[in-house]
């Protein structure tokens, strides 16, 4: 497969899993935008790879957005990455923790396929991706913020599927499990501290909500990015795709 002459852009492309899947996008030939908060990070990224370009953008913000798709000139893939993870028990959820889940995991995935779309609406080609979660397809306990943002997630691609039905312009969701990226790392220090256990431990603890009883790896979620961007993909579209060694 080849991805030549087609451009894309990544939020969240200045670490873990989006980098993995801006070099992937690379590698197959298109020219990629990532974006993110921390133009440093997106710098180092981008060292890594000559097709690879930086772009500052906060997808809370929906003028920032729409000057990120300025900058990356209309790209015919657009994968809504951008995320973050905190946990707490339900009753310990505070006002602000919730916003910030809310803001960051759904209302940044809904600019971002907001803007993706009505640039590609009348496009002869047009792929948009979020990247959700296991947790969006199921419950997670202490993280029920996340987890409702990821819900909302996988909510919003099937309405979006639906809608653009009659385009050439599909909609899906990744849904990985636990990843061995950064953010579980910072998961497996958090289970560490109030806890107490090994980081060898905790780490073992997220693998065993696979029934590989291993964690993800990020080239597994770019393959997948990939494929929906391939040749015979074009009916696949609306769909929430786990990627979590058989967990859902």
């Amino acid at each position: 497969m080849t991805l030549a002459g087609r451009s894309a852009l990544v939020t969240g492309g200045g670490s873990g899993l989006g980098a993995e899947l801006a070099r992937g996008l690379a590698d197959a030939g298109a020219t990629v935008w990532i974006a993110g908060r921390r133009m440093a990070a997106l710098e180092r990224v981008a060292e890594s790879h000559p097709a690879l370009c930086p772009v500052q953008c906060d997808v809370t913000d929906p003028a920032a957005v729409r000057a990120m798709f300025d900058a990356a000139g209309d790209p015919q893939i657009v994968v809504a990455n951008a995320g973050a993870a905190e946990s707490a028990p339900l009753h310990r959820t505070s006002d602000d923790l919730w916003q910030h889940m809310l803001a960051v995991n759904l209302t940044g995935v809904f600019h971002v396929l907001r803007e993706g779309y009505s640039r590609l609406r009348q496009a002869e080609w047009g792929r948009l991706i979020a990247v959700a979660s296991t947790a969006g397809l199921k419950g997670y306990p202490y993280v029920t913020a996340y987890t409702a943002a990821k819900h909302g997630v996988v909510g919003l691609v099937r309405a979006a599927a639906l809608e653009t039905a009659r385009t050439k312009v599909t909609v899906n969701a990744l849904c990985p499990g636990f990843l061995d990226t950064e953010m579980t790392d910072r998961s497996v220090a958090n289970i560490v501290e109030k806890t107490g256990m090994s980081p060898d431990d905790a780490r073992a603890e997220l693998a065993k909500n696979s029934p590989q009883k291993r964690l993800i790896r990020p080239a597994e979620v770019t393959a997948a990015a990939l494929w929906l961007c391939g040749p015979g993909s074009e009916g696949i579209t609306g769909q929430a795709i786990s990627i979590s060694g058989g967990e859902t």
